[in-house]
């Protein structure tokens, strides 16, 4: 019988429980796919009594994590502690330059040293796998290194955040504001008690980065990523963008442009006759398009405990087979370092809310000034009389240049009919 694939799994929070979980429950099914035994001998996490629902009692338990880098019955070492510094790092660098290779689900430590590390892991021979980083339980590593390797990609993009895609779909649903329905996904353990991370695009951006060195042979460049999160999206966009055939979604979009990789994460109108409109709740989903094979979608559960387990376990079957590929799709050394495309030649039509006083001349004042800049005005709407004096106007644009969009609202919010600072959200043609 073939030597089992010794794995020592450093964090046993819900992933690592789920880890856990599965190689206990899966075990032969995964000794006859993985061609041998996968053996868990080892677990290292801050608290040795916390409830975990899981049995633990017959594994080594290592109070330093780092321990497990330079054991000698150890052959991979699973990281789901997260961050892109400290012991995660420190643990990652240790095990792959220790001989073992690597498994993980930090999506922030390969957003920022991704390429780093791949170098590392094909200097000493090792694999770096990290499917469960992007998207939980959709195989969307795998379909970039395997199934799509035959194709240039052109663009991707996906819903990554699967906190803001439920506080998006749950505004749509009832017509309540962003902060009702965050304090409801923090109760209901959505969101975290700091939501930050999510809402503010930075946890989409990190995955976004990633998918961005696979799919387009680059260095992984998270300070490349423009960010903007969901925390000014209001119910009454939500309610003009259905007016107009659309919905709003918390998008990360990547492609190649004439000025550089161009990589976006922010709210975006997409027109209802696209699929990823229709996706909803805490669900993820990819869509890559390839020059040979046309448009792929990928779907299903980004988070949690069985999806996100899911996907570390099929890294550790490709471990035990010995099926290794380079970590971003090419050699290290070859990933390119591509420039960066500026934000502000984003080409693309806007929406844009502004809330304005009643009275004659303010239409005629917000027309000259996207006339000074350019802008085409595709659709207008206008409510009716409001008790306070202030009505929402929408209107929608052709296609135009983001700096001379981004100029026009800032000068259209200086206007003195103009109440608010106006709400600028682009429309993405997918």
């Amino acid at each position: 019988m073939a030597s089992p694939l010794r794995i020592g799994v450093a964090g046993l929070g819900t992933v690592g429980a789920g880890v856990v979980k599965l190689l206990a429950e899966h075990g032969r099914l995964l000794s006859l796919r993985g061609g041998r035994p996968l053996k868990l001998v080892a677990v290292s996490a801050r608290s040795k009594t916390r409830k975990r629902g899981i049995d633990v009692s017959h594994l080594r338990w290592e109070r330093d994590p780092l321990a497990l880098a330079t054991a000698p019955d150890i052959d991979v070492v699973v990281e789901l502690i997260g961050g892109s510094r400290g012991i995660a790092r420190q643990l990652v660098q240790k095990a792959l330059a220790s001989g073992k290779h690597v498994v993980t689900a930090n999506k922030a430590l390969l957003a920022m040293h991704g390429a780093e590390l791949a170098a590392l892991a094909e200097k000493k021979g090792r694999i770096l796998a990290f499917e469960a980083a992007v998207a939980g339980g959709i195989p969307i590593i795998k379909a970039l290194r395997e199934g799509l390797v035959g194709n240039r990609v052109s663009r991707l993009y996906g819903i990554l955040n699967g906190t803001c895609n439920y506080i998006l779909t749950t505004m749509r649903e009832t017509g309540r504001d962003f902060g009702a329905v965050l304090a409801e996904a923090q109760a209901a353990g959505y969101a975290e008690a700091d939501p930050s991370f999510d809402v503010d695009g930075i946890d989409a951006a990190h995955k976004l980065a990633v998918l961005t060195g696979a799919a387009f042979g680059c260095r992984v460049n998270f300070a490349g990523v423009h960010v903007e999160g969901i925390r000014r999206v209001t119910s009454m966009d939500i309610q003009f963008a259905q007016e107009l055939g659309y919905r709003i979604k918390l998008l990360g979009l990547a492609r190649e442009t004439k000025y550089g990789i161009e990589q976006r994460v922010h709210p975006c109108m997409v027109s209802l006759e696209a699929p990823i409109a229709h996706i909803e709740g805490v669900f993820n989903a990819v869509v890559v398009e390839g020059d040979f094979v046309g448009t792929t979608m990928f779907q299903g559960r980004g988070a949690g405990e069985g999806p996100t387990a899911s996907a570390v376990v099929a890294d550790l079957v490709d471990v035990a087979r010995g099926r290794d590929m380079p970590a971003f799709v090419v050699p290290a050394n070859r990933l390119a370092a591509k420039k960066v495309s500026p934000m502000g030649r984003h080409i693309g039509a806007y929406y844009m809310r502004l809330m304005v006083q009643d009275r004659p001349g303010v239409i005629a004042a917000i027309s000259g000034v996207l006339a000074r800049e350019r802008i085409s005005v595709e659709s207008m709407l206008q409510r009716g009389r409001s008790q306070s004096g202030e009505v929402p106007v929408v209107l929608t644009t052709h296609e135009t240049e983001e700096a001379a969009m981004q100029r026009a609202a800032a000068r259209i919010g200086q206007l003195r009919a103009v109440a608010e600072e106006p709400c600028l959200i682009r429309m993405e043609a997918l």
